[in-house]
């Protein structure tokens, strides 16, 4: 009698972890947003990538390099670019997506701009140089 109640549970017990995994397969497989193929790389490292130059020559780059988009002036459009990209292993930006956008030509310039970004110092984990997920806000705000 023991061991068919023990069934009975453990059988409750795997149904509920098997319908629980295929609802958060729904949940994000439905959700709005790129969705990634990359495997390889990581989100977070022991040493994180690092702008050459630093946080001045990232602000600088942004600065010399980003156009507001007419369209965005035209329509009175500002706000921040959230944009997710790789920095692989040899400092090389790849896999830009738009993680959230404003929209009027402001997503399509962020893209840009990071996609030409000029290399990266990688990032490492055990003292290897691996590729990592990036994420950053552009902001475009009118003066």
């Amino acid at each position: 009698m023991k061991k068919i109640i023990y069934s009975a549970i453990a059988f409750v017990m795997l149904s509920g972890t098997a319908l629980c995994q295929d609802t958060i397969k729904q949940v994000y497989e439905g959700s709005p947003g790129p969705k990634s193929t990359r495997t390889d790389a990581y989100t977070y490292v022991e040493v994180m990538p690092k702008f050459n130059g630093g946080q001045e020559n990232y602000n600088n780059y942004l600065v010399t390099s980003l156009k507001y988009p007419k369209e965005a002036m035209e329509a009175d459009i500002s706000g921040t670019v959230y944009v997710r990209f790789v920095i692989n292993a040899d400092g090389k930006v790849s896999d830009v997506e738009i993680l959230r956008g404003i929209g009027h030509g402001c997503d399509k310039e962020a893209k840009r701009v990071i996609e030409h970004m000029p290399d990266w110092i990688p990032g490492k984990q055990n003292g290897k140089n691996v590729s990592v997920f990036m994420t950053l806000p552009i902001k475009f705000k009118m003066k």
